[in-house]
């Protein structure tokens, strides 16, 4: 039985938990952040929640009655939701990237967090109230997604927001009002959780609502009292269930078992500011930000047992049952188990891609990839098999994917246009990743032949350790039940008590940080509080008069600055481009001027960088005089550092636009630098470009830049400069109205950036570099304008000194220098013959300081120093000295071949590997001495070390250990 089909033999249900390590992740809930009463709350009760509702199976009938057109379809629901909040006066914004601009958080985990800068009070709001339909990525408990009815990894999180407007009266009548009028659920069926002391909160949804008493429960401040940390902004929460089982009676009744209750929505008043004091005051604008989970909005209505078998999963567990040629409605609880991984977990993979995350071993990218292994192997031991292509068997997880991208529509329209390169990205990893269990397989062989090993030698059974179980199971993915199988077929026990430990400290590292998104005041906020946001007059000019409205030293403000400080300058307006969408700050002066235009300050600004809202900050140094608070200024920008980086962000649409229009046109901008020197451009591609590719995307940029076309800017409203084209660049927010800059016929880009009026001015555009820099992700250099006749001249420059110091033309460098390395080699050889020969010398002349170790049995051993010999001749050396010496022998050499360096070889004869003694695990412990490490084969192994001045006491310990060692077993 190969590895492959091991794997297929074994049940996923019996998988060890998935544990993300690669950084902290958040915790979720709906919504909201840490409010851990929900039941999207996390690990409360995890254990007596780990029970799922009795499953019913889902026929045909049942699934048309829950068609498109119904109106409890997934699309329905989400569509009612924000048509009933946009009927009270809520602006609908659409959702944000998985990816968020929040750096305290690795993806979106919660529908309030694009909301977050405002809930701190650091940008203004745009509307005083919105609603949402949110996507988000959870996987904190993502080992429990199939076993429980509600674990997902992607859902939807629909959300009505107040920012300082209504509050906790308006929010439970509408909350009420939907969740019985809007969507008809029985009055009789619901139940309210509250914070324990929020009698306010109780008092509404008993005598404004309606409740029974007996139906609202107080909760603890660990159950429902949201905190974003351990100060700022917090409050109660409060939540409604659905009961399934309202036969069950009232008595003894507790919200948190799944097998009766589904927390749907969840309302958090953020209403206080926790002191660090641990005293609550009063916050001066009260916000609202609710959760409801679509998912589990649309298992109620549609009457299923789990929120895998709604409309919004279930086709894509159809597909899967349909490639396994299985029915879902006739399977075990095991095989639905898997369907339901895959139907989830791919949703996730899915939207991610599309948000520009692709595999990789960290961050964001660590999340798909072990998600993408999670489905393979479910898939795969449901029998699934991808499309066989030159007799090896392919991918199958592009086909399921087209599944979730057909379902996409109302969710994500980028996902249909980005389609091609998710299911390319999709069959690279799954294809990948089944080369990856290959080499697991090797690795899982060298471990069981090193545990039979070590048990001969020290008389014990045989027994796989729990970090050799974790490291297979962690990086190639094997379950510890796999392992457990091969290694008993060999005879050997697995360590799952030690497997277990490293997991859970796995798990802990995962969750130190408490899972959370951060929500708290930063440093600095006291600082632009009560200042407006920058205005910024840079497209229509290069220098204004400005008034100073702060300044900072150090991280604190100051009234003034003095002659030679650094400081950060805050005005009311700037011509001065502050660093974002790739482009870098502008660079110039800050002048004060005294009577008679005299001038009694001057400040050099090299940087600009947005704060908190656009609030634009101005590093500089103040070179001359004094600069006050108050203070009025001429801003002037450098003008020829402008027009360098104008040039080089044309530059960069015309490149976009050139590899879409002669690579694939599925490319997308990964990242960006637009600086004064160059530009750099990350672009999401498989393949490295040809040099035939780079020359014509260079000459067709130069055509564009010879037409001579003017470029048009337009501020519009994003859905329509989205109709019309423009592309978006990943990572960066919109608001509703936005700049787009287009060069007709050619680009068309939502960018805030400065660009040239007329593509003549760029005048000329080299590339000097492509490269991969990520899986998936190549980067182009290139130069344009001024900075191209710079790098020109300056490789010139180059060109000009090779040629004096070769003493030849130009055009004669390449052959002379190819010429130049022949000789070099030749040389090279010639000295490595003569260190060879050199050393094959002194092993003969060492050979007759070897000694006997042994009674019954006779070992000539030789422990010696060879001084500067390198690494390849001590290996000559010892090969050597053991044909000299014959069976049995045992050679350990020695050498420092240059400064902070340490050589060391075993070599032993087959007599000696025969007493259990091998080369590889003798010369280990003897490299750590030395600072370094090593291994090798039974016969024959190599060693290095950083610690020369270590190598004579470790020589004179691996001499002790081979005489101690062969004493024993020659004896």
């Amino acid at each position: 039985m190969d590895l492959l089909e091991i794997i297929l033999s074994v049940p996923t249900s019996s998988l060890p938990s998935l544990v993300f390590i690669a950084e902290p992740w958040p915790f979720f809930s709906p919504g909201i952040l840490t409010c851990s009463s929900s039941s999207f709350r996390g690990a409360r009760n995890n254990q007596s929640r780990a029970k799922s509702a009795s499953v019913q199976p889902v026929t045909e009938e049942l699934m048309e009655e829950q068609s498109k057109n119904s109106p409890d379809s997934g699309d329905s629901i989400r569509q009612r939701f924000l048509d009933f909040y946009a009927s009270r006066g809520h602006k609908i914004l659409p959702s944000a990237s998985l990816v968020p601009e929040d750096p305290t958080v690795l993806l979106t985990i919660a529908g309030m967090l694009p909301f977050k800068p405002i809930f701190l009070g650091k940008i203004p709001r745009q509307v005083p109230r919105a609603t949402t339909s949110q996507r988000c990525i959870r996987t904190n408990d993502v080992e429990n997604v199939g076993r429980t009815a509600r674990h997902q990894t992607f859902f939807e999180m629909l959300g009505n927001f107040s920012f300082g407007d209504y509050f906790k009266k308006e929010a439970i009548q509408w909350s009420w009002e939907l969740s019985t009028v809007e969507f008809g659920l029985p009055p009789e069926r619901l139940w309210i959780s509250v914070y324990e002391d929020d009698d306010e909160a109780f008092q509404m949804w008993h005598n404004e609502v309606g409740v029974p008493v007996e139906r609202i429960k107080r909760m603890g401040e660990d159950d429902n009292f949201w905190m974003s940390g351990a100060t700022g902004p917090c409050g109660p929460c409060s939540e409604i269930y659905y009961d399934f089982h309202p036969e069950r009676g009232n008595a003894n009744v507790d919200l948190g078992d799944d097998t009766r209750f589904i927390e749907f929505y969840n309302l958090v008043f953020m209403q206080y500011n926790k002191k660090d004091d641990g005293t609550l005051e009063p916050l001066k604008q009260k916000n609202i930000d609710t959760g409801l989970g679509l998912e589990r909005m649309a298992r109620i209505l549609q009457k299923v047992p789990n929120n895998y078998e709604t409309d919004l999963i279930y086709p894509i567990i159809e597909k899967a049952s349909e490639l396994a040629n299985i029915s879902y409605a006739l399977a075990d609880e095991q095989t639905k188990l898997k369907l339901k991984v895959v139907g989830d977990h791919l949703r996730a993979i899915v939207y991610l891609i599309s948000d520009g995350v692709l595999p990789s071993n960290i961050g964001r990218g660590y999340v798909v990839r072990r998600l993408i292994r999670r489905v393979v192997r479910a898939g795969r031991s449901l029998g699934i098999k991808g499309e066989i292509v030159d007799n090896l068997e392919g991918a199958f997880l592009p086909a399921i994917a087209e599944k979730v991208i057909e379902l996409s529509t109302h969710i994500d329209s980028d996902v249909k246009i980005k389609a091609p390169r998710i299911l390319e990205e999709l069959k690279k990893e799954e294809l990948n990743f089944v080369r990856t269990l290959e080499r697991g397989e090797t690795l899982l062989e060298k471990m069981l032949a090193d545990a039979l090993s070590n048990a001969q030698k020290n008389g014990t059974r045989p027994c796989l350790s729990g970090k050799e179980a974790f490291l297979l199971y962690d990086t190639f993915g094997f379950p510890v039940e796999l392992t457990t199988e091969i290694a008993d077929e060999n005879g050997i026990t697995v360590d799952i008590d030690g497997f277990d430990q490293e997991m859970e400290n796995q798990r802990r590292t995962s969750r130190a940080a408490h899972n959370v998104v951060k929500l708290a005041v930063e440093d600095g906020a006291t600082l632009t509080e009560n200042i407006d946001e920058t205005e910024f007059v840079g497209y229509d000019t290069l220098s204004t008069r400005a008034v100073v409205e702060s300044l900072m030293v150090n991280g604190s403000p100051v009234i003034q600055v003095s002659e030679g400080n650094d400081v950060e300058v805050l005005l009311n307006r700037t011509p001065f481009y502050a660093e974002s969408g790739g482009q870098i700050g502008d660079h110039g002066f800050l002048y004060v001027t005294g009577g008679e235009n005299q001038q009694t300050a001057l400040v050099e600004i090299k940087d600009v960088q947005k704060s908190v809202g656009d609030i634009f900050v101005h590093k500089g140094t103040i070179r001359e005089g004094i600069l006050e608070v108050g203070r009025e200024v001429e801003a002037a920008v450098d003008a020829k550092l402008r027009q360098r980086a104008k040039v080089h962000h044309t530059a960069t649409h015309l490149l976009q636009a050139a590899l879409k229009k002669l690579i694939d046109q599925e490319i997308s901008q990964a990242g960006s630098l637009v600086a004064f020197d160059r530009l750099r451009f990350d672009f999401n591609y498989g393949h490295a470009l040809t040099d035939t590719q780079l020359e014509d995307i260079e000459r067709l940029i130069n055509e564009w830049i010879g037409a001579a076309a003017y470029l048009e800017t337009k501020v519009m409203p994003l859905t329509d400069a989205k109709e019309a084209g423009a592309i978006a660049m990943f990572g960066e927010k919109y608001g509703e109205q936005v700049r787009v800059v287009e060069v007709p016929g050619v680009s068309m880009e939502l960018c805030g950036g400065t660009h040239v009026s007329n593509t003549s001015e760029i005048r000329v555009f080299k590339i000097i570099s492509e490269q991969g820099i990520a899986a998936g992700v190549r980067r182009i250099e290139a130069v344009a304008g001024e900075a191209l006749i710079e790098y020109i001249n300056a490789r010139e420059s180059y060109l000009k000194n090779l040629c004096s110091m070769l003493k030849v033309k130009a055009e004669e460098v390449t052959p002379r220098v190819e010429k130049l390395l022949e000789d070099l080699r030749m040389s090279r050889n010639e000295v490595a013959d003569l260190r060879t020969k050199a050393a094959a010398y002194k092993a003969l002349m060492i050979a007759s300081k070897s000694f006997e170790v042994g009674t019954s049995q006779k070992i000539r051993v030789i422990v010696e120093s060879m001084d500067d010999v390198d690494a390849d001749s001590l290996k000559v050396a010892a090969e050597n000295l053991i044909d000299t010496l014959q069976d049995p022998a045992a050679v350990i050499l020695g050498s420092s071949p240059e400064e902070g360096k340490v050589s060391l070889v075993a070599a032993f004869t087959p007599t000696v590997v025969g007493l259990g003694i091998q080369a590889g695990k003798f010369i280990g412990p003897i490299a750590k001495l030395c600072g370094g490490g090593g291994g090798g084969r039974p016969n024959f192994a190599q060693a290095g070390g950083r610690k020369p001045e270590n190598l004579p006491s470790a020589l004179e310990k691996a001499r002790e250990d081979i005489v101690s060692i062969l004493s024993e077993k020659a004896s």
